[in-house]
C-alpha cells in the first residue's frame, strides 16, 4: 500500500499525479534554480518514471540524491524532510502512523517523540550537501598562483580582471552552502584574491580602493584564523599608506601587525617595507636601523631565500628584498654612503632578477643617493633615472612615477644641465601613458 507523504498530498493537489505531468514541471524548476544559483548542471535533471513511481509512493530507504533534492524543495517551497515525511492519508481517513496504545509503552517500543529516521538523514545530507567540490577549490588556487607569477611581467592592468573575477566566484560560492572544512578554504582563496587586487590598486594609484581590499582580506583571513593571509593584508594596508604619502598611519599599521605576531616570517616584510620605509620618511634614523635590524635577524630565523622574491608572493620577503627596501629607507634619511653599500650588496641579484620594476626602483633609489652627495654626481644619476624609465616601459606603476618624478625634482637646481633636460623630456614622454596620468591625476 502506498506510503502518504507530504509529497504525495501537494501533488495530488497540483494534479501532477503522472510521471509526465511531474517531470514536464520538475524540469522546468530545474532550469529556473540553475539560473538563480547559478549552477548550469541543475538545468539538465530529469527524473525517470521509476523515480517518480519511487517518490510518488513514499517507497525510499534513504533520501534522492543532493541535486534532486535542491530541485524538489525549490518546486514545492518544502525540505525534503517534510516532503517524504509521513502525513495523514484523506484518502483511508487515517494516519499511517499506528494509533498508540492506552498502557505506558514498554522500553522497547517507539515513542511519539522519536524522530524520523529519514529525517535525521535528510538533516544530514543538507548539512553536509557542498556546492563547491574540490576540483573547483584547485582552480581558484592556481588561478590565484599563476596572477602572482605573471604579475611582475603583466602588470596590474593585464592581471586585474582575472584576479577580479576569481574573488567574485569565491563570493557566489559563498553565498551558497558547504561543509566547515570548504567554507574555510573558500574563505582563504577570497581573501587572498582580495589582497592581491588590493595590491594592484596601490600600484595603480588607487589607494581608497586598495584599502578597501585590503580590510576585505584582512577581516575574511581572520575570521579563519589564517594569521599568515592576515599579516600579509595587514603589510599591504601599510604600503598602500605609504604610497598615499600617509607615512604616521603606514607605521602604525605595520607596527600593531608586528605586534600580533613579533617572530612571525611575514613580520620581515611588515619590518621592512612597512616601518623601515615610513620611519625614515619621518626622519626617525634610530627606528628606521631597529626595524632593518629586526627583519634582518627574521630573516636568518626564518632561512628566507637570498634572492629576489616576487613582489606581490604571499611568500615571506626574500633577504635582497629586505635590503631593497632598506636602501629606500635611508635615501629617505639621507644616509648616501649607506644607499650605495647596500645597493652595491644586492647589484647582482637585482640585476639577474626578472623584476624590472625592481631593477627600476633600486636605479631611482641611487639616483637620488648620487644627487645628494656632497659633490653631485649629475650625470651618472641622470643616465640612471632614464634607464629606470625604459625598464619600466608601458607597464608603468605608482611607486616608479612617484621615485622618477621625485628624481625630476631632486634635479631641479641643475635644470640648465643637458643630462638634466633629457631625463626631463624621458620623464615627459614616459608620463604622457595614459595609466601615468591616471596616476598624476590621484597623486594631486
Amino acid at each position: 500500500m502506498p506510503r502518504t507523504t507530504l509529497l504525495r498530498q501537494l501533488l495530488q493537489q497540483r494534479h501532477l499525479t503522472t510521471h509526465e505531468a511531474f517531470a514536464a514541471q520538475y524540469e522546468r524548476a530545474a532550469v529556473r534554480l540553475a539560473e538563480l544559483d547559478r549552477d548550469p548542471r541543475l538545468a539538465s535533471l530529469q527524473v525517470s518514471p521509476r523515480q517518480f513511481d519511487r517518490w510518488y509512493g513514499g517507497e525510499l530507504l534513504t533520501l534522492p540524491r543532493p541535486d534532486a533534492c535542491r530541485v524538489l524543495e525549490h518546486m514545492l517551497g518544502r525540505s525534503v524532510s517534510e516532503l517524504f515525511s509521513a502525513v495523514y492519508d484523506s484518502e483511508s481517513g487515517r494516519s499511517e502512523e499506528p494509533p498508540a496504545r492506552q498502557q505506558a509503552p514498554s522500553p522497547l517500543s517507539p515513542r511519539e517523540d522519536d524522530e524520523n529516521p529519514l529525517d535525521i538523514v535528510a538533516r544530514t545530507r543538507q548539512l553536509t550537501a557542498s556546492n563547491t567540490d574540490d576540483a573547483t577549490l584547485a582552480f581558484l588556487d592556481s588561478s590565484l598562483e599563476g596572477i602572482a607569477g605573471r604579475y611582475e611581467q603583466g602588470g596590474p592592468y593585464a592581471l586585474r580582471p582575472q584576479a577580479r573575477q576569481v574573488r567574485q566566484l569565491a563570493h557566489t560560492l559563498l553565498d551558497g552552502r558547504q561543509p566547515p572544512g570548504t567554507r574555510r578554504e573558500l574563505f582563504h582563496l577570497a581573501a587572498r584574491a582580495s589582497g592581491l587586487l588590493g595590491y594592484m590598486a596601490v600600484n595603480t594609484g588607487d589607494f581608497a580602493l586598495s584599502e578597501a581590499y585590503c580590510t576585505e582580506a584582512r577581516d575574511l583571513s581572520r575570521e579563519i584564523g589564517d594569521l599568515d593571509t592576515e599579516l600579509w593584508a595587514r603589510g599591504t594596508l601599510s604600503f598602500g599608506l605609504y604610497y598615499a604619502g600617509r607615512y604616521d598611519e603606514a607605521d602604525a599599521c605595520a607596527a600593531a601587525a608586528v605586534e600580533r605576531a613579533p617572530r612571525h616570517a611575514q613580520s620581515i616584510r611588515l619590518l621592512a617595507n612597512g616601518r623601515a620605509r615610513a620611519l625614515g620618511k619621518t626622519g626617525d634614523r634610530r627606528a628606521v636601523e631597529q626595524a632593518i635590524g629586526q627583519a634582518l635577524r627574521l630573516s636568518d630565523l626564518h632561512e628566507v631565500p637570498v634572492g629576489l622574491t616576487s613582489c606581490i608572493s604571499f611568500e615571506p620577503y626574500g633577504r635582497a628584498r629586505t635590503l631593497a627596501n632598506a636602501v629606500t629607507s635611508h635615501v629617505a634619511l639621507r644616509n648616501t654612503a649607506q644607499v650605495l653599500r647596500d645597493a652595491e650588496h644586492i647589484d647582482d641579484l637585482v640585476e639577474h632578477s626578472t623584476s624590472s620594476w625592481s631593477r627600476s626602483l633600486v636605479r631611482l633609489d641611487v639616483a637620488t643617493a648620487l644627487l645628494q652627495q656632497r659633490t653631485p654626481d649629475i650625470d651618472h644619476a641622470m643616465a640612471l633615472g632614464g634607464e629606470a624609465l625604459r625598464l619600466c616601459g608601458d607597464t608603468p606603476i605608482s611607486s616608479v612615477y612617484q621615485r622618477s618624478r621625485d628624481l625630476r625634482e631632486q634635479a631641479g637646481p641643475w635644470r640648465d644641465h643637458q643630462a638634466v633636460r633629457d631625463y626631463g623630456e624621458e620623464f615627459r614622454a614616459w608620463s604622457s601613458q595614459p595609466a601615468v596620468l591616471a596616476m598624476a591625476s590621484s597623486a594631486s
